[in-house]
């Protein structure tokens, strides 16, 4: 055999191993130029750097478009991130408050953002309060845009907020507010405000049922013309009317009484003076005011002032609260829509007692 034919490398068969990875890493390395163990260190290095850059960007926009490691309920359990996406929609959800609900008073408050974006920032936020009313009266919460819980849960949705009474049991005059920057989603806000009742009522140990989901919501009152005869659909609810009001003063009610029935005559009342409020409280829970902090006389039939604009009567035995508010104007310092506010309060008394089924209170 010649020297020739001994160089002639040999042919592969079908049986012969490839090089393993590492052999071919190797050449491939030394082919570019790589040859160092320093060089080779960095070229792996840069290749891990590479390599990764897909998973980071996956890692940020899991982290600015989900929840994912974010809260699973926010507020002390006032509502879980599924809820808070239902209203403000997807995106990662941040809360701020400044106490436990456990360890408030009547003054909690608590807020949730969700935050949406890639690179720039969009936020949402809900509000959580827990209120409680005092000398006020129930009459601060009566709004004739109300949509009103059906069922065994208490409260109402205006576009500007859903409030919810706490359990009975609990504190009187004690209720959930929740403020969105959504408007809308007026289903949802009520649960909110009920699912919040809830959280509240179990960190302060006073109730020991739950209060369900509000079965339905009352259709929103339409703005009619009134019916000076029978004003806010009240029979025979005629008061005396300045014959000087020839402007129109549009009407709404409420399509549902409890736990509060509203009435309202004329345009916004924190711009127009000349609006007229009337509000009943068919329960007493709305409220901390009872009978025992009505004024002695003057009185109104069976009727006593118990706070400004508001009277509280037994009705069927437990306390109905009665609101008369507006309708004056500071310029003229006298009423606009019913010169005779003593003649107002009476009808009032008179036909909304009757429409409740309430005791004649005159």
């Amino acid at each position: 055999m010649s020297d020739m034919e001994q160089k002639t490398p040999r042919a592969e068969e079908p049986g012969d191993k490839p090089p393993g990875l590492g052999k071919r890493l190797d050449a491939a390395l030394t082919a570019r130029g790589f040859t160092t163990r320093r060089l080779r260190i960095r070229a792996a290095a840069w290749a891990l750097a590479f390599s990764l850059i897909p998973v980071g960007a996956a890692g940020f926009a899991l982290y600015r478009l989900t929840n994912v490691g974010g809260p699973g309920s926010v507020c002390d359990g006032a509502a879980t991130a599924d809820e808070v996406h239902d209203l403000l929609g997807s995106g990662r959800i941040r809360e701020q408050k400044s106490r436990n609900l456990s360890a408030a008073a009547s003054d909690y408050s608590c807020s949730a953002s969700v935050e949406t974006g890639l690179f720039g920032r969009a936020e949402k936020t809900v509000w959580f309060h827990l209120e409680r009313d005092t000398k006020d009266g129930p009459g601060t919460l009566a709004a004739s845009d109300a949509r009103l819980f059906s069922g065994d849960s208490a409260g109402s949705v205006t576009p500007g907020m859903a409030w919810a009474l706490l359990p009975e049991g609990c504190e009187k005059g004690l209720r959930t507010e929740v403020h969105s920057t959504e408007q809308g989603h007026d289903e949802t806000r009520a649960r909110l405000a009920v699912g919040f009742a809830n959280a509240a009522a179990k960190a302060k140990r006073c109730a020991d049922g739950t209060l369900p989901e509000p079965k339905s919501l009352s259709a929103r009152g339409a703005e009619t013309d009134p019916d000076w005869a029978n004003l806010c659909g009240l029979p025979g609810f005629a008061p005396a009317k300045n014959p000087e009001a020839r402007w129109r003063m549009p009407q709404q009610v409420t399509t549902a009484s409890g736990p509060i029935w509203s009435c309202k005559i004329g345009g916004d009342p924190r711009r127009d003076s000349r609006t007229q409020v009337f509000a009943i409280t068919t329960d007493p829970r709305t409220t901390a005011l009872t009978q025992k902090d009505g004024k002695e006389p003057p009185a109104v039939g069976r009727a006593r002032w118990v706070a400004d604009e508001t009277l509280v009567v037994s009705c069927q035995g437990k306390d109905v609260f009665f609101t008369v508010s507006g309708g004056y104007t500071d310029a003229l310092e006298k009423p606009f829509l019913f010169p005779d506010q003593k003649d107002l309060v009476q009808q009032f008394l008179t036909a909304g007692g009757r429409a409740i089924g309430c005791e004649p209170i005159m």
